[in-house]
């Protein structure tokens, strides 16, 4: 078996890859996809005339304008709303961990805070003063607090929305930002009613009541209601976290999508694979922009490029959230021995040197299973590499890993 594809002429290899390229890229899902359209139409355009050169760069530059382009969300609401807990939840931080924003805290400040996140060193989430802390009218509201910098706006409240912030909302989007509502603590609500009212509890009815509550708000001040988010800093996979976090994905522009994906919590296996979908396209487009290899040799597949694997094992394991420091803090929210959770999953041993041969195997099984699910291999070797085979293993089996962790986690959890 000494390689996988043959030789092809240049032409054969562009036009291959012009092909393969719209066919993958065709079928992801718009508001999943990590690049623009005016940019898919660029890189197309350079490969059917066969010019690898001008494709090669336009990749690039995408990728590397993903990697560098900040991502700057706001969230504002009054003293108590959650706004806090928010930030945290979505950097994946616990109140006592450091660097995570302070709650419990009456506002008086005026000022903003920054808290960027802990992996992803692009995304910063803004702390901002609620409207009513601050003596300004919306528009000078916005002003003082930069509203430019910022991609959308979450305005959060834990009871009903006030009317200074329903004109907040107006300037918003009359400033041409999205804004998003959130209704925070409503867990705590329905404790409250099941308490009170133990014989008649509807948790669905008190549901609908709370977003009937919070539109009727809208109405109250001759607006159209948007979608209100209900959800629990507490219990991000309950209610509408999910719902809202792909309504901000849709609606982040392409470049940014992918970091914005990566950044979030696992809290179900629908945001797991959702991640694994963005990193396939970015080795995807690698691979692409890699140079021509012809040649797919599987002999000394495991010796080459050893320290550069395992260092995108290990980049692979931390955004995945199944690295030994994730591990740690996963064992001790679940109070799971971390030992057992080391023991269920797979990713810290695929490069293990000592089983090189089954690891050579696996590899080879993954080829071939590859190639049964996408009607074979591609012709070209272009973008090809062995490295490429082995980045998509690694993503499959993080992601395998994550969602292992994430059953066991939550039964520990919930029981």
């Amino acid at each position: 078996m000494g390689q996988l594809f043959s030789d092809t002429s240049k032409d054969e290899e562009s036009g291959d890859l012009e092909s393969s390229f719209t066919k993958y890229f065709k079928n992801i899902k718009t508001e999943n996809k990590i690049i623009s359209q005016e940019t898919t139409r660029l890189i197309e355009f350079h490969l059917k005339r066969g010019n690898i050169q001008g494709a090669h760069s336009v990749i690039s530059n995408a990728l590397k304008n993903m990697d560098d382009v900040p991502i700057n969300i706001a969230v504002t609401g009054e003293s108590g709303a959650g706004k806090s807990s928010f930030i945290n939840a979505l950097r994946e931080l616990r109140p006592e961990d450091e660097g995570a924003a302070e709650t419990g805290v009456v506002e008086t400040t005026m000022i903003r805070s920054p808290y960027k996140h802990p992996k992803i060193k692009t995304l910063t989430l803004w702390d901002l003063p609620g409207i009513g802390t601050m003596n300004f009218l919306p528009k000078d509201y916005l002003e003082k607090v930069k509203f430019q910098e910022y991609e959308f706006f979450v305005i959060v409240s834990a009871t009903r929305f006030t009317k200074l912030e329903l004109d907040l909302a107006k300037a918003i989007r009359f400033m041409g930002k999205n804004y998003y509502f959130v209704r925070t603590k409503v867990d705590m609500d329905l404790h409250n009613e099941k308490r009170s009212k133990p014989r008649n509890f509807d948790r669905e009815k008190v549901l609908q009541d709370i977003k009937s509550y919070c539109v009727n708000s809208f109405h109250e001040n001759n607006m159209d209601a948007p979608e209100v988010f209900l959800i629990s800093n507490s219990h991000l996979s309950e209610y509408d976290f999910p719902a809202l976090l792909d309504t901000l994905i849709k609606d982040l522009p392409a470049e940014k999508r992918h970091n914005f994906m990566l950044s979030l919590p696992n809290i179900t296996e629908a945001a797991i694979d959702r991640k694994r979908k963005s990193m396939q396209q970015t080795i995807w487009l690698e691979a692409f922009k890699s140079g021509t290899l012809a040649t797919f040799p599987v002999v000394g597949i495991l010796r080459d490029d050893m320290k550069k694997m395992k260092e995108k094992l290990n980049h692979y394991r931390v955004i995945f959230g199944v690295d030994d420091e994730s591990l740690e803090v996963m064992a001790k929210d679940s109070q799971v021995p971390v030992e057992h959770l080391k023991e269920i999953i797979k990713s810290p041993y695929l490069l293990d040197t000592k089983k090189e041969k089954a690891l050579g195997e696996m590899f080879l099984k993954y080829v071939e299973n590859f190639a049964s699910a996408n009607g074979g291999l591609l012709a070209t070797g272009l973008y090809f590499r062995k490295t490429f085979y082995m980045h998509l293993l690694f993503v499959d089996t993080v992601t395998e890993d994550a969602k292992v962790l994430l059953r066991e986690t939550f039964y520990k959890r919930t029981s």
